[in-house]
């Protein structure tokens, strides 16, 4: 075992299993992981003034930081185990190089110091300490805001060390035996390297939380309740559910109705209409004189929007490649720029609604306006044109998906994107890298990946537009 599947384990006990048992072939690469890596060299490169260096012979010549070491040794009960220090940083001390020792520091993304983090520095401290030849006290946590680096100090004390010892004896134990269950909270999955290999098992059980709007909590509610899988859901009695569902209160037989030809739906592959006719003749007369789509590429954990993209539609009967695409990248060097850029394209047609996925969009905007001095009635009046049709199509349709997304809701419609396996964390990737290297190409991928995200917006638009056409 080593300090990986640790990590992976505290996370999910089966993800830690196919980390070391794993048919490698059914892992996605995952571009989170890369940030990851990116956003940890940068933050230990600034701790250590740029003296960052990798492997044993770093540690002899008393380097600052060492990073990329790999090291082995029995653990209790002659486990034999692994540690890969993300970060080893010096102080003072005594051990077999001379007059100093490193400490194991782990970087942080956030405000919260974890288990994971715990843990991992103290599994890294035991071997570690042998290793050097001098006992480990402590460990250090590593986070950054506004751009300054933040050092938390960890003691290894009895109590911590007695929790590690025993969770890796119930590693060693797990990674020995058969593969795990499925964990009951799936929302751990979405950055999963092996969330499709588990997706593709969920679905063949009828496991209960493939169903949209049903957690670990409410799965546990109905398998009490004698409904064990989706098969058993979809033949079940709304007003009976509905009584067993009394936590969700006054929407109780709601949400029980809900749930009940969701799972219907899923299992079928057929679509399920809501009577709703109001929301999407709204979006039909809307969009007649011309629209826009509006999507954006950001970094959450730097709060930075870093693209905007506009994608102008005079008419749904517009040939795709004859459609308009704006992009308008948002440089913190120029952010007042842009955001001009922003309003002055969105005014150029005053009567146009803007259509988006989700309220990141409307929210944005509003933040934008608010910091350009746009006045109460103004803000109202142009965020008045927004039409979420994440909100449209949940209250119009139920499909038979797992969950509601861009890319679930617009690949079921048979949208596919130029570039393969993309995602908006691997827009993210792209961004930093083209950060790092200064290379057009980054700012081509990222803006390709754009375009379809606004295309495959349009599609859904397009649609709730034909169905309810075909109403009329």
């Amino acid at each position: 075992m080593n300090s990986l599947h640790l990590k992976s384990f505290i996370r999910c006990k089966r993800k830690a299993w196919l980390d070391f048992k794993g048919e490698k072939s059914h892992a996605i690469w995952s571009p989170h992981k890369a940030i990851d890596k990116i956003n940890q060299f940068q933050i230990f490169s600034q701790l250590c003034n740029g003296e960052i260096y990798t492997g044993f012979k770093a540690c002899k010549n008393g380097y600052q930081g060492v990073i990329g070491l790999k090291i082995k040794g029995n653990f209790c009960k002659n486990i034999k185990a692994e540690i890969r220090p993300q970060l080893l940083l010096k102080t003072r001390g005594i051990s077999k190089w001379g007059p100093y020792t490193y400490l194991p520091a782990v970087y942080k993304l956030g405000h919260k110091t974890t288990r994971e983090h715990l843990f991992d520095l103290t599994f890294s401290s035991i071997l570690l300490g042998n290793f050097q030849e001098s006992k480990i006290e402590k460990g250090l946590v590593i986070s950054s805001s506004f751009n300054k680096v933040n050092i938390e100090e960890v003691y290894f004390n009895k109590k911590l060390r007695k929790k590690v010892l025993n969770i890796l004896l119930c590693l060693d134990e797990c990674l020995e035996g058969v593969i795990p269950e499925i964990t009951k909270d799936r929302k751990k999955c979405t950055i999963c390297s092996w969330q499709k290999f588990c997706d593709k098992e969920a679905k063949e059980n009828g496991y209960l939380t493939d169903i949209d709007g049903i957690g670990a909590n409410t799965a546990s509610l109905l398998k009490t309740n004698g409904i064990y899988n989706t098969k058993l859901l979809a033949s079940y009695s709304e007003k009976k559910l509905g009584e067993k569902l009394s936590k969700f209160n006054d929407q109780k037989y709601e949400k029980a109705s809900k749930f009940i030809k969701q799972a219907q739906a899923y299992i079928s592959g057929e679509p399920y209409c809501i009577s709703n006719k109001k929301n999407t003749y709204d979006l039909l007369e809307k969009t007649s004189s011309g629209f826009f789509i509006f999507d954006i590429e950001s970094n959450p954990d730097n709060k930075h929007d870093f693209l905007f993209g506009f994608l102008k539609i005079n008419n749904l009967f517009t040939k795709k490649e004859n459609l308009i695409y704006e992009p308008i990248f948002n440089l913190k060097k120029n952010k007042e720029e842009s955001y001009k850029q922003i309003i002055k394209l969105l005014f150029s047609q005053k009567d146009w609604s803007v259509l988006h996925y989700g309220e990141t969009e409307k929210i944005t905007i509003i933040n934008i306006a608010k910091e350009l001095n746009f006045s109460f009635e103004e803000i109202d009046s142009l965020t008045s044109r927004f039409i979420d049709l994440h909100t449209l199509m949940r209250n119009s349709w139920i499909l038979p998906l797992k969950n509601y997304s861009l890319k679930t809701v617009s690949n079921w419609l048979g949208f596919e994107w130029t570039q393969k396996n993309v995602s908006g964390s691997k827009a993210l990737y792209w961004w930093i890298q083209y950060q790092i290297t200064n290379k057009e190409i980054f700012l081509k991928k990222i803006i390709q990946y754009n375009k379809d995200d606004c295309l495959a917006t349009l599609q859904i638009a397009e649609y709730l537009i034909k169905n309810q056409l075909n109403k009329n």
